[in-house]
């Protein structure tokens, strides 16, 4: 499944639509997570038309563009999907913090329906361009804009490290909460032990206040959510998509060697 080249993009702006009302229904401590939201979605604005490069410019020792890493992992997404709860094709996907929407011509047509949700209006105005099939929604950093129970699968790629740490718990929360039972809540991030992956970060201007979390501490967050069966597995310590490398790479999965990781729990 999904073995064809796809172009891609990525994330931006919070829109601040009723401040007044934010602080109405919003308890103090959220504010600091809102102001850092709209902060982050003002830095990705920058970088909206851009992103591809930006990111080509951090890996270009690779040898690879971040096309293949898109790629890599759609195609582990959607193998996880197929794990856990069976054809891809039946199922119904939600992207928090989907930035441009670079996931989504890579999901469309192995996937029953996508959405998506992002601080950024304006990277969400380009997504919408790319991508009229998709659902896509304004999100205040707080609460996703879709209702409980509502998506079989809610995934968030290389997202969690833009969230500060105090707000991690929340944000696992409300992905697990719009979450159907028996659903899958998907996390992919990168792998703070990996030297490379840290230089790449390092590299990435908008990844300058980037806080990388473990495997072990996305996992802990699952499993504090509520959620069921929480697993996950180390991933690219080889560049790999599918073939002999994949099998490589996957036989690798239990070992901190991989540049980034995915793991993941089952609703109820």
């Amino acid at each position: 499944m999904l073995r064809q080249k796809v172009m891609i993009a990525t994330p931006t702006e919070l829109i601040a639509r009723d401040r007044a009302a934010c602080y109405r229904i919003r308890p103090q401590s959220d504010f600091p997570w809102l102001l850092a939201a709209m902060k982050k979605a003002t830095e990705f604005d920058a970088y909206r038309s851009s992103y591809a490069e930006t990111v080509n410019g951090s890996i270009a020792f690779s040898g690879l563009k971040v096309d293949y890493f898109a790629r890599a992992k759609a195609v582990r997404l959607l193998d996880l999907i197929a794990q856990q709860i069976g054809d891809p094709h039946e199922v119904s996907v939600l992207d928090v913090g989907c930035g441009v929407g670079t996931y989504h011509p890579l999901l469309r047509g192995y996937v029953r329906s996508i959405s998506g949700a992002d601080p950024s209006s304006e990277c969400l105005a380009e997504a919408r361009l790319a991508n009229a099939d998709v659902d896509y929604r304004d999100f205040d950093g707080g609460v996703i804009p879709f209702d409980d129970n509502s998506v079989d699968v809610s995934f968030a790629i290389c997202v969690m490290h833009h969230v500060p740490p105090a707000q991690w718990p929340a944000f696992v929360r409300e992905m697990a909460r719009v979450t159907r039972p028996g659903g899958v809540v998907a996390i992919f991030e990168h792998n703070p032990f990996n030297p490379l992956t840290k230089r790449i970060v390092s590299r990435c201007p908008f990844d300058a206040d980037a806080t990388l979390l473990s495997k072990r501490t996305a996992e802990r967050h699952l499993i504090d959510a509520g959620l069921a069966r929480v697993a996950g597995s180390y991933i690219l310590a080889v560049p790999a998509i599918d073939g002999f490398m994949r099998k490589v790479d996957d036989a690798l999965s239990s070992l901190p060697f991989g540049a980034q990781y995915v793991s993941y729990g089952i609703a109820r």
